[in-house]
């Protein structure tokens, strides 16, 4: 697992070269928001004893298993660790597939395990979880949610946008890195998420899948257009 430092209060935790999750540096310890594929838990908890400090709570974007895959094992070794979903997605967790009725009414997509670990936490719109505000973005899930850090304005997007196979909206397929868009349940309400995230102007994207961007204002709105276009068609 490679650890990137992308700023004084963010790391980048790469498995594989393609699944992402990240430590957000706390006076507490450290928040980790996704657990990644399953079997990433050894390498996660090793990231985090070299940074030099304990995770202190378990954040989730949303219940796809390439980021709740190591959840359960993580919750067994941290037990004190404080688990973190939307109130939205958590009912993925213990295998509650249903749409609301207010929902577009679209099949889900992509893998949803089954998890025992119990959110101690259930996220909304505006929530803070310590520097980290919290930002509804349905789309990829119908409660995916982004996490922008009040102290420099990073944003962890999730899979609202990937950057891996090129810079995209959740739901545009990029050949060369098609899973996000095939796993992506509704376009219209990525897209709309998409554009609610360009509004915050985030100093710095970091994504599920794929490097980071600086400044990456440009990049979104050419996504966003990207995924306008399409949706036209």
């Amino acid at each position: 697992m490679k650890v990137t430092a992308l700023n004084e209060h963010l790391f980048q935790l790469t498995r594989l070269g393609f699944v992402n999750c990240y430590f957000v540096r706390e006076d507490d310890g450290l928040t980790l928001v996704d657990t990644g594929m399953a079997g990433s838990e050894k390498q996660i908890l090793a990231a985090a004893q070299q940074i030099g400090l304990p995770i202190v709570r378990i954040a989730l974007t949303h219940a796809h298993v390439d980021h709740v895959g190591s959840l359960d094992a993580l919750h067994t070794a941290l037990p004190e660790a404080q688990v973190i979903i939307s109130e939205r997605d958590a009912r993925f967790l213990h295998g509650d597939m249903s749409l609301d009725p207010d929902e577009p009414q679209v099949p889900l997509r992509g893998g949803y395990p089954i998890c025992q670990a119990k959110p101690a936490l259930l996220l909304h719109e505006g929530d803070h979880v310590g520097s980290l505000e919290v930002i509804a973005t349905p789309g990829h899930t119908p409660g995916h949610v982004a996490f922008l850090d009040n102290r420099d304005r990073a944003l962890i997007a999730g899979d609202a946008l990937q950057t891996l196979g090129g810079v995209a909206v959740a739901g545009t397929l990029k050949p060369f890195f098609p899973l996000p868009a095939l796993a992506t349940w509704h376009k219209a309400s990525a897209l709309e998420s998409a554009r609610k995230l360009l509004e915050r102007q985030p100093s710095l994207l970091s994504v599920g899948h794929g490097r980071a961007l600086t400044e990456p204002q440009a990049a979104m709105q050419r996504a966003i257009h990207e995924m306008e276009q399409a949706l036209k068609k």
